[in-house]
């Protein structure tokens, strides 16, 4: 291992640049370094020059995560290897050693799990971490808290066993039953719905269940049922007969996410605003037999960050399957084949499977990834999977927290207003809503008057930008109501600015259901990508409200105000004032005189006036 070092330079990016200038173009590993000298990122080069280098110039073009590494780079090392293979084996050996600050790392927290059986009158069945001294029953050890889990859930909810957390005999026949015994998930012993001996009896079934598997126990409860049957014990013979069906019921669920191939590992990315989720289905005999999922930083290359995530996972792991599943490309795609391969000692096939039951795997390995993220964060899944979905589809880097969406009201070009409306992790952001009046254009022109909307709008934030927030902020995307013409009109706009926002066009069909996104380069369909298209949809659809809303309240006003102007006298500043203080036509008309007067910006000669307009066209239609 060769160390360069170069202290004499006074400027620090200088000096690395000139330091990387004088790598050799040879594959090899480098270590970036702190002030303290600690690692604080690895990583592989096929070129170790023209790899280095590139951290030292052009920061701009870094993403966030890198150049915030850059700024703490205060040296670097590297290692020359005879090939990009021989470098990567290496990475992956020297990022298990170091585990630098900077590189994706995985806790591999596998430890052991158990089922405990707990002693006493009234048994209860859970997922334990570790085994006591207190006379239980303890099943395992377990190397997969998945396992252990989805066999307890399952137990509780063939054999009808309490899944709170009441203590019996305690509070035996102490409450009323929950929604568990409705629906057929509970014996509810909280209301004295079963007996201690059935009870008791149910605990005995479980307990072979977890220990005997599915078809051992329907083989055993169906020989009892027979035998309940024949001895006329109707009643026990239909709780039985309900078991086995809750037993195969279990078994079609299970048989839904079965793979095509014996042992494969499915993996999914989920994206989130502030933070990214892997997921990893691991598939055994055909069946799901675990799954693990890994919390990292926000992904900002989906690419590099899958590549980097195979090689910590495998890291880990002394068993690879013959097949993975991904759900999206990556890079290094050869070379990380090349290197499983070896690990496994057979060939390793990656696919990014693209129709079938194993694109639907993956679908769902993602849908659990976004579910997983979501609880962590403490945001609804079901928005995180949405936005994850609208920026693969949008080819954003990451998914956006912040959107805004403008549309343009009219009625041939009078009232002429915009609305502006704010989604936030999926969700509306209501008091960030903002309404324009359209000043500078006469008449209907839909292009003319959106590039005013944003031209103010982002005037808005030059004046307020320290603030970060409402006008200060940038968002992460914006969508305009329309189409391509409309999404050139906006580009012009911030690109005069100098503004980069993703800017994508809402395309309605002839029944004005949302249609496509339109693109500087074409049309993207997203019907296909449901969860995409359901928020997109409800975005559309919002900002059509809310703006047409806007309109309709403009030319309400504009309807009272053409009947004040009748008014000698009064003219639009005046009708305004009325408006404001009495808010309706009709509270005007049944103002007195005195009222009238005591407006603030009313003086008694117009108070007369109108007073007498009124009071003379009582009877008549209202004006």
């Amino acid at each position: 291992m060769e160390i360069i070092k170069d202290s004499n330079e006074q400027n620090r990016l200088e000096r690395l640049r000139e330091k990387a200038q004088r790598l050799p173009l040879s594959p090899g590993v480098y270590l970036m370094r702190d002030a303290r000298k600690k690692i604080i990122y690895i990583g592989k080069a096929k070129a170790l020059k023209n790899r280095v280098s590139q951290y030292f110039r052009n920061l701009s073009s870094h993403t966030d995560k890198v150049r915030q590494m850059v700024s703490n780079v205060e040296d670097f090392e590297y290692i020359i290897c005879d090939s990009e293979f021989e470098a990567l084996i290496l990475e992956c050996s020297l990022i298990k050693q170091y585990s630098p600050k900077y590189n994706i790392l995985l806790k591999d927290d596998k430890g052991y799990h158990y089922i405990k059986i707990s002693k006493g009158g009234w048994p209860t069945i859970k997922a334990v971490k570790k085994i006591e001294d207190d006379g239980a029953e303890y099943i395992g050890p377990y190397n997969s808290a998945f396992v252990v889990k989805q066999t307890v859930d399952e137990a509780l909810k063939i054999f009808k066993l309490p899944q709170c957390n009441k203590v019996f005999p305690r509070d035996y026949k102490k409450s009323r039953p929950c929604l568990n015994f409705h629906i057929g998930a509970c014996s509810a012993p909280c209301a004295g719905k079963i007996s201690y001996e059935d009870y008791f009896e149910s605990v005995n079934e479980a307990v072979e269940f977890i220990k005997g598997g599915n078809q051992a126990s329907i083989k055993d409860l169906k020989a009892r049922m027979e035998q309940a049957a024949e001895n006329l014990e109707f009643e026990k013979a239909a709780r039985l007969r309900d078991r086995i069906r809750a037993l195969e019921r279990i078994n079609q669920k299970q048989k839904v996410i079965n793979s095509s191939y014996k042992r494969q590992d499915i993996i999914a990315l989920a994206q989130g605003s502030e933070s990214a989720c892997f997921e990893v289905f691991i598939f055994k005999n055909f069946k799901l037999s675990d799954r693990e999922q890994f919390i990292i930083d926000t992904v900002e290359d989906a690419l590099a960050a899958r590549a980097e995530f195979i090689r910590r996972y495998y890291s880990m792991r002394d068993e690879v399957p013959p097949r993975i599943a991904v759900d999206g490309d990556f890079e290094d795609k050869e070379l990380l084949k090349e290197w499983l391969s070896q690990k496994a000692g057979r060939k390793v096939i990656i696919i990014n499977p693209q129709r079938g039951s194993q694109k639907a795997l993956v679908e769902m390995c993602r849908k659990n990834a976004a579910e997983y993220l979501a609880e962590k964060s403490g945001k609804s899944g079901r928005e995180t999977a949405a936005l994850g979905e609208l920026a693969r589809l949008l080819g954003l880097a990451a998914p956006p927290k912040f959107i805004e969406a403008y549309d343009i009201s009219n009625i041939a070009g009078t009232e002429n207003v915009a609305g502006m409306v704010v989604f936030c992790d999926g969700k509306p952001l209501k008091s960030a809503y903002r309404k324009f009046k359209i000043r500078g254009v006469a008449g209907q022109d839909d292009y003319k008057s959106l590039q005013e909307v944003i031209d103010r709008r982002f005037a808005e934030y030059e004046a307020h930008k320290v603030e970060q927030e409402g006008f200060g902020r940038l968002p992460d995307l914006i969508l305009i109501d329309g189409g391509h013409g409309q999404l050139n009109a906006v580009c012009e706009v911030l690109e005069r600015r100098n503004i980069d926002i993703p800017v994508f066009g809402m395309v309605k069909d002839s029944k004005h259901k949302t249609r496509a996104i339109a693109a500087n380069g074409g049309d993207i369909s997203i019907k296909s990508n449901r969860q995409a298209y359901t928020l997109i949809s409800t975005i559309q659809e919002e900002v059509h409200r809310f703006a047409i809303s806007y309109h309709r309240q403009r030319r309400k006003r504009a309807t009272f105000k053409s009947g004040l102007l009748e008014i000698p006298g009064v003219g639009e500043k005046t009708a305004g004032t009325l408006l404001k203080h009495f808010k309706t036509i009709k509270a005007i008309k049944s103002a007195s005189l005195e009222e009238l007067t005591n407006v603030k910006g009313i003086n008694k000669r117009q108070a007369e006036s109108i007073y007498s307009f009124f009071y003379n066209n009582k009877d008549g239609a209202e004006k």
